[in-house]
């Protein structure tokens, strides 16, 4: 039996798409979509009322097996070294094309499934997603070795060959600007994928499968599993049959993720994980605009974003005032409906986050912090949380310490430089960090001593496709985006010719 399509009627929704949205919802594995071999399926819910969606198909070990093989064949005979860059090029670019002539579709379904303002979902990640595929499109006749200069009777040069079989793992906060993160760098540099997206947000991943399927990328070079990570996501970080994995979510999942790689065939592994990020405001900062950024620092995405500024730490000096104006700002969000168009902040993803967030705000409570602002659940239907600040807070708190990834943070006081570099780097993440000040100088003085793989000075949560963004210390293994990421996707092999045909002895 064929799998089932999945439907849905957006005409009474506001936002700019009022069509139906119909597509297969099945596994598609090379090149087609499929039930998976045990029929298994999972439950996806929106999480703007708690009211489930539709039941999909979840890919078991047996359906990653068959993708995996798929995929190998596809690379062994299709893709890879057998395809030139300039056609890996042009699908994508065709990609990318389709994504956009689909584009409110993928806002509304994003919307639907994950609970982010549709406006947000079509104006930065369905944008990020279109620019990503047409960034590494452009590079995918681009990814030249180097000849190396020895000597006289030698010639050697070296190649960037494509890794293989990818494993791809994305969470459930930006599903389709993740697919395109993953995927677009790995096409462009030859390889063939198996990707799994959270089970809790599938809804453009599939969609995206069938327009793949419509570009005409050769069967089995991209295979989309839905399932769940400790089946799907499981088998593919251990499967031997996978030359590289690489997983966005959570520190703790990753650290799974990089036993299994190595405790299976050592596959290549880059992780883009946790953050407790800092925003930094000094006492000569534009106060208006500072505020501003912060508010955007923890509030974008509902906090569910792994570089949010959930560290406000504030010059004493300004800090009251600050506080007022921060306060003030956060009251203004509006909180509801992600298809109303004045929405900034929607509900969290799911039932099990909107309870992981509400515990840590009860933990805070406890350990003795201030609850300021919010704290509180907001209205009576879905999975939404009041933006919330908490003040009075300790370096060794749990909420200061521990990821929460959701509308709450927490400001601190500083006094000096020292003092602040100390309280800034004071993590096991090292994920991103921004610095509020109208000095150059001290910023980036400041900046070069923040243990952060991206640093944002007088803004907050700009990305950009050709900028690499990664983590220091537990925040991952290796850089997305940009130049940078080719490397994740590629083999460096290098060849020596003797010119001289004589051994030296």
């Amino acid at each position: 039996m064929a799998p089932p399509n999945f439907e849905y009627d957006f005409k009474d929704l506001a936002g700019n798409f009022h069509g139906k949205s119909s597509f297969n919802s099945g596994l598609y594995i090379n090149g087609e979509f499929v039930e998976g071999v045990d029929k298994t399926t999972v439950e996806i819910v929106n999480p703007a009322t708690g009211k489930p969606l539709s039941n999909i198909p979840a890919a078991t070990d047996k359906d990653v097996d068959i993708a995996v093989r798929a995929a190998r064949e596809a690379f062994e005979t299709r893709w890879g070294t057998k395809v030139p860059p300039t056609e890996r090029a042009r699908l994508l670019f065709k990609l990318a094309d389709l994504i956009e002539a689909n584009a409110d579709e993928l806002a509304a379904l994003e919307s639907l499934n994950n609970g982010k303002a549709f406006a947000i979902a079509r104006a930065v990640d369905l944008q990020g997603a279109i620019d990503t595929f047409r960034y590494y499109a452009g590079w995918a006749d681009k990814v030249h070795g180097k000849t190396i200069e020895v000597n006289d009777t030698k010639f050697a040069y070296t190649r960037h060959e494509p890794i293989g079989v990818v494993g791809q793992i994305t969470p459930w906060n930006f599903p389709l600007w993740m697919l395109s993160w993953k995927l677009a760098p790995a096409l462009a540099t030859g390889n063939t994928i198996v990707f799994k997206p959270s089970e809790w947000t599938p809804l453009t991943a599939i969609r995206v499968a069938s327009l793949i399927e419509e570009v005409g990328f050769p069967r089995g070079v991209v295979n989309i599993l839905t399932g769940i990570g400790n089946t799907a996501g499981a088998a593919i970080s251990a499967h031997m049959g996978i030359d590289k994995v690489a997983f966005t979510g959570s520190t703790l999942v990753g650290r799974h993720i990089l036993k299994s790689a190595a405790n299976s065939n050592l596959k290549k592994v880059t992780l883009e994980l946790g953050g407790k990020s800092p925003a930094i405001i000094w006492d000569d900062a534009e106060l208006d605009t500072a505020v501003s950024w912060a508010a955007f620092g923890i509030g974008f995405n509902h906090g569910q974003t792994c570089c949010a500024g959930s560290r406000v730490f504030v010059h004493e000096k300004i800090y009251d005032t600050f506080l007022e104006k921060f306060t003030k700002k956060l009251k203004e969000i509006k909180v509801g409906d992600p298809f109303q168009p004045d929405t900034f902040q929607g509900p969290q993803v799911s039932e099990t986050q909107y309870n992981r967030i509400m515990n840590h705000i009860s933990i805070g409570k406890k350990e003795g912090a201030t609850v300021h602002l919010g704290g509180e659940r907001h209205g009576t239907e879905g999975f939404f949380i009041q933006p919330t600040i908490f003040t009075d807070v300790k370096p060794e708190m749990t909420i200061v310490k521990e990821e929460i990834f959701g509308p709450v943070v927490v400001l601190a006081r500083f006094n000096n430089e020292e003092e602040l570099i100390r309280l800034a780097n004071d993590s096991v993440y090292g994920l991103a960090a921004a610095v509020f000040t109208k000095d150059v100088t001290r910023a980036i003085g400041i900046t070069n001593r923040l243990k952060a793989g991206t640093v944002w000075v007088n803004c907050y949560n700009l990305l950009d496709v050709s900028v690499p963004f990664g983590g220091y210390k537990q925040s991952g293994i290796g850089r997305e985006c940009g130049e940078y990421a080719l490397a994740n996707y590629t083999e460096v092999k290098a060849v020596h010719i003797n010119l001289t045909g004589q051994p030296p002895i």
